[in-house]
């Protein structure tokens, strides 16, 4: 399962953290795989620092880490370092699913931005790794104003590759507005998730006992009546 976002900074990382402890409470070995950390000369936790002290999952892999918080390709380039090879990246996780009963995959910033290169020198991206795969995507997006275009394009590009996904709203406010009720209503059809903002900061406990309530079965959590919920708060 690819975890992908509207954009950089949309919650991605503590989205594949609560799916991953859904996952687990549900009983299934996880894997959890990053294939580009870039970014990583500041010295601040990594995405897979993030999910493993967030959700513990059985498994937790970065494939190929960069200085610079680039896209993965351009910070490649800029570091001289080897980019990333599509199906080296595709078989790494195919070794993942063999032990284990759900592989999240967490893209880099949005479902387009270039990953690295195919050994026709082409650049490719989370959407190709996806389609590579045969692999359903979550993605993740901001709850406030915009985010509904966002999410659209998105997931009209998943689409075309015949891709399945769901939303998740990676940050939903602790005070939300008119426009984020508004969101939530509209987006209720491909709803599949939304999580509390700032619950990166949770104990590690409580966030993962936490989870299942922020998603639905889709995602191994308990919300199975999104459209109920949104009627209710209005």
């Amino acid at each position: 399962m690819l975890v992908t976002g509207t954009d950089t900074d949309v919650g991605k990382t503590v989205a594949t953290a609560a799916v991953a402890a859904a996952a687990q409470a549900a009983g299934l070995r996880v894997a959890v795989v990053k294939p580009g950390q870039t970014g990583v000369a500041d010295g601040r936790p990594t995405d897979i620092d993030v999910v493993t002290r967030l959700s513990a999952p059985t498994t937790t892999r970065t494939l190929a880490s960069f200085p610079d918080p680039l896209a993965p390709l351009a910070a490649a380039r800029v570091a001289a370092l080897e980019p990333l090879e599509l199906y080296a990246v595709a078989d790494a996780i195919r070794a993942e699913a063999r032990d284990h009963d759900l592989v999240l995959i967490e893209g880099a910033g949005g479902l387009l931005v270039p990953m690295g290169l195919r050994p026709s020198g082409e650049p490719w991206t989370v959407a190709d790794l996806a389609v590579s795969l045969g692999a359903p995507a979550v993605v993740v997006a901001r709850a406030g104003l915009g985010t509904l275009n966002h999410i659209a394009l998105t997931l009209e590009a998943l689409d075309r590759r015949a891709v399945p996904a769901g939303v998740v709203l990676g940050a939903w406010p602790t005070e939300p507005e008119l426009v984020h009720w508004a969101n939530l209503t509209d987006l209720v059809p491909n709803l599949v998730g939304v999580v509390p903002d700032g619950a990166g900061g949770m104990d590690p406990g409580v966030f993962q006992r936490s989870a299942t309530g922020w998603l639905t079965p889709a995602l191994y959590g308990v919300l199975d009546d999104w459209r109920a919920w949104a009627e209710d708060v209005h």
